[in-house]
Order: C-alpha cells, then sequence, then structure tokens
C-alpha cells in the first residue's frame, strides 16, 4: 500500500486553554496511559474504544476506534515522537463506510506551548491522506477525490472541535493528578 503525502484528505488543527502551567503537563503520559472510559469522555458518542500496545518492533503504539461521519475509522496510531510537549502519531487507519471498506493514512499531533499567565494551549491537529487503496476503492464506487475530501474534511473537521477541548480538559485533570501525588 502506497500513502499518497501529496494530497490531503482532511486537515484541522483546534486548540483550547487549559490552567496548567506546561512543565506540568506530559502529553505522551497521558497518551499512553488514558483509561479507555476516559476516551469515550472524550468525543461521545464518536469515540468506542482504545488500548495501548506495541508495534511488532517494539514502538509504541495506541488504538482507536470512533464514528467519523458516517464511517467506523479503526486508527492504528504508531508514535514517532513522544514527548511531554508533542506526540506525532501515524496511523494506516480502516475505515467501514456504508458501501464497503477502504484505509486511509492519518497524522495525529498533539501539541502543548506555554502561554501567558501560566497556561498551557493545546493543540489536537489531525491530517489525512489518501492511499493508492483508498482512490480505488473511490474509482469502484463512482466518487471523485475532491468530492471525498470534502465529505472527510466536514466529518473529519466536526469531529476534531468536538473532541479537541474534551482531550485539553483531560489533559489538565491527568496534570492535576500527578502534581497532587508527589
Amino acid at each position: 500500500m502506497k500513502v499518497l503525502t501529496e494530497k490531503i484528505l482532511s486537515q484541522s488543527a483546534y486548540t483550547a486553554d487549559i490552567d496548567v502551567p506546561l512543565e506540568k503537563v506530559d502529553i505522551a503520559d497521558w497518551l499512553f496511559t488514558l483509561p479507555e472510559a476516559e476516551y469515550l469522555r472524550c468525543c461521545p458518542p464518536d469515540h468506542i474504544g482504545s488500548g495501548v500496545t506495541m508495534t511488532d518492533d517494539g514502538r509504541r503504539m495506541v488504538i482507536n476506534v470512533e464514528m467519523i461521519g458516517t464511517g467506523l475509522v479503526i486508527q492504528h496510531y504508531v508514535a514517532e515522537e513522544a514527548t511531554a510537549s508533542y506526540c506525532r502519531m501515524n496511523s494506516i487507519s480502516d475505515v467501514f463506510t456504508p458501501v464497503g471498506r477502504t484505509q486511509v493514512n492519518v497524522i495525529w499531533e498533539l501539541i502543548a506551548e506555554s502561554i501567558e499567565g501560566g497556561r498551557t494551549r493545546y493543540t489536537n491537529r489531525v491530517t489525512s491522506h489518501p492511499t493508492d487503496v483508498f482512490m480505488d476503492f473511490l474509482a469502484e464506487h463512482g466518487q471523485t477525490f475532491e468530492q471525498a475530501a470534502v465529505a472527510r474534511q466536514e466529518a473529519g473537521g466536526d469531529h476534531n472541535r468536538r473532541e479537541t477541548p474534551l482531550f485539553a480538559a483531560s489533559i489538565a485533570r491527568r496534570a492535576i493528578a500527578k502534581a497532587a501525588a508527589k
């Protein structure tokens, strides 16, 4: 399978500010210890399930199952970079649509930056690229890339808009709980 990185299927980035200083935030710790019930609270009813695992070669991995628009998406996010203030996760995601199954590439970036007043700005950036399998799927079903991109942008953008403030609040709760436990 080939990822068509020169094409963007959808892209969105939303931010939310939290009342926790950056030095107390650890996005990688939050992401790789996130209980499934907390994941479900971060975008109801879209979030269906999650888990943490490893690739065969030992890289950290997060599996997310969610509805984005009319597609059931199973994301196999492999950590390309995972630090306290930045995580870049890369997935070949399975998408189950009303007319069949296909695959897309999703890059999920979780970013924490210090802002005035000892606060942190969280950015949730999601970029989707088509795969050759996805392009074949579109051709088989008489849909153009442009049509698919419009639909994915609308559904993915809406999903990201709703989950970003809930992820930020969850990250803040984790940071406050860890600070209190010390």
